[in-house]
């Protein structure tokens, strides 16, 4: 289908304000967007498991929790037009059904291929549900509680990547690895059911179609980028199915955006990144979610591989992520009212900064005191940063132009973390390889043992070697902080950036007072069934 052909216009209707039961309305998107930010990290605590029972090393570790991402990203775009365009609560409703039925066949998956094909398939039902589910709050609430309610949204979203491990844990000392897709199945029944007693359709018939086209140059481009990352440390960066991987990529991505700028009606439609609020707010979205999602892959193998924690102490052991996350998400509204967003974001990502640099010193002696320490911080950096940065960015959009923009900063979000996970996961790789010593061990377990922390912890205790265990867990630590390092200097340079570039207090009051009508307008313009 053409995305140039103009659109008809929207119909008129009735003011968000004249919705009836919208806060009530509004908790059952939560429940529905919970399920994406659960199972966002729920599958990092069981990748030691899954390492061992599956024999996955750690390409294909990381596959599983990118194919999730990759897919997530790549069909957000078109998912967030179609329901624009055909009913959002409609397509949010089938987004939760296919990601309850890839969450019962990951259930029984008995292979790593099978593992990452699940992924891949809830990867589209999230892409279905997030955006959708953002989309609908601006038809739902009038301007004056529009941002509250993304607020707590993204409150919602965000308590679910520290949830995730602590439920994941629980499940995990009682039952197989496989449990941890079971528990999706209560809350999407419950989420469904909420959908259609308290959500009314909404639509926006005005929005582009969707073009296919641009659709597979976003898919293969970030999945040949990602492939790239993932395979580099094994195949080496030099080699040409790397290299081809990445300037295909390259040429990929750069054709979709400039496919994008030359049509009259984009599916990617840059433009919204002109408004200076919606762009900084989603870089500083972006860039924090990367170095969450890149630490959040390195932590769990941590606690548990070399700390020696089973899977529901290293769920337990994150709670200080998901405290410092409540505490922040409380403040943040009313930080935001007296500083502006801009200097609370900046200090979010200074405090995540200063997580990932205490979480770098971490030594072979240190227990879990010191994690418990930077990972509260952690927590607060989290919710200063994300919750104010993603209500930024969706209450800088009209209500017309919510679901395209919805779907823009959850695509790039998602990008982002599917790029962090493939980027700090080849670093961590590399380094881990490169300073395990398996002198002595056949070539078999010496391969086993290079595939990753858990599977070398599984060889070592096999031969009851002390030597590999101890060399493993060096060689994972120093990988580890490594990352985390990486993580804490890219979230300065994301504080300085934000603090420079993103407009204060007195911008956002002058472009407010230029947007006071048209808000009023998008208002009445929306069509709420």
């Amino acid at each position: 289908m053409s995305s140039s052909s103009e659109p008809p216009a929207a119909a008129p209707a009735s003011a968000p304000a004249a919705v009836p039961r919208r806060w009530w309305a509004l908790g059952a998107l939560c429940l529905a967007v919970l399920v994406i930010g659960f199972d966002s990290t729920v599958l990092n605590v069981a990748l030691p498991d899954i390492a061992v029972q599956l024999h996955a090393g750690t390409g294909q570790l990381q596959w599983i929790v990118d194919a999730y991402l990759v897919v997530f990203a790549a069909a957000m775009l078109p998912a967030g037009l179609l329901g624009d365009r055909f009913g959002r609560r409609r397509l949010l409703i089938a987004g939760l059904t296919l990601f309850l039925a890839a969450s019962l066949v990951g259930t029984f998956a008995d292979s790593p291929a099978t593992l990452i094909a699940v992924r891949a398939g809830m990867g589209l039902g999230g892409a279905l549900i997030m955006p959708l589910a953002m989309s609908i709050v601006p038809n739902l609430f009038p301007s004056d509680e529009r941002g509250r309610a993304v607020a707590v949204m993204t409150t919602g979203t965000a308590l679910g990547l520290p949830l995730g491990p602590i439920i994941g844990g629980l499940l995990l000392n009682h039952f197989w690895w496989g449990s941890i897709f079971l528990i999706n199945v209560p809350l999407i029944a419950v989420g469904i059911l909420a959908l259609v007693l308290l959500v009314p359709e909404s639509r926006n018939p005005a929005v582009p179609r969707v073009d296919p086209v641009s659709a597979l140059l976003g898919t293969a481009g970030l999945a040949a980028l990602t492939f790239g990352f993932i395979q580099a440390p094994s195949d080496g960066w030099g080699s040409p199915l790397i290299v081809g991987m990445l300037v295909a990529s390259v040429l990929l991505l750069g054709g979709l955006v400039l496919r994008e700028r030359s049509e009259e009606h984009p599916m990617l439609d840059l433009t919204l990144l002109a408004d200076r609020v919606f762009r900084w707010s989603t870089i500083a979205t972006v860039l924090v979610t990367a170095v969450l999602m890149g630490a959040l892959f390195v932590l769990p193998q941590y606690l548990q591989s070399v700390l020696g924690y089973d899977a529901l102490g290293t769920g337990v052991r994150l709670m200080p992520l998901m405290l410092g996350l409540i505490v922040a998400a409380r403040l943040s509204e009313r930080l935001v009212a007296a500083v502006s967003a801009r200097w609370v974001i900046s200090s979010g990502l200074l405090l995540v900064a200063a997580a990932m640099f205490l979480g770098s010193l971490t030594g072979s002696t240190d227990g879990y005191g010191w994690t418990a320490i930077w990972l509260t911080v952690l927590g607060l950096g989290m919710g200063l940063t994300m919750v104010p940065a993603m209500g930024a960015a969706m209450t800088a959009l009209p209500a017309d132009r919510s679901g395209v923009g919805s779907g823009l900063l959850q695509t790039l979000r998602q990008s982002a973390g599917a790029i962090g996970v493939a980027l700090l996961g080849a670093l961590l790789a590399g380094i881990y390889t490169g300073r395990l010593d398996t002198s002595g061990l056949p070539g078999p377990l010496a391969h086993t043992a290079r595939g990753s922390v858990s599977a070398a912890q599984a060889v070592a205790d096999q031969l009851h070697s002390t030597a590999l265990a101890a060399s493993a867990h060096s060689a994972f630590l120093h990988g580890m902080t490594t990352v985390l390092l990486v993580c804490g200097i890219t979230a300065v340079l994301s504080a300085a950036l934000i603090a420079l570039r993103m407009p204060g207090a007195a911008g956002r009051a002058a472009r407010q007072e230029g947007r006071d009508i048209a808000n009023g307008a998008a208002d009445h313009a929306q069509s709420v069934a």
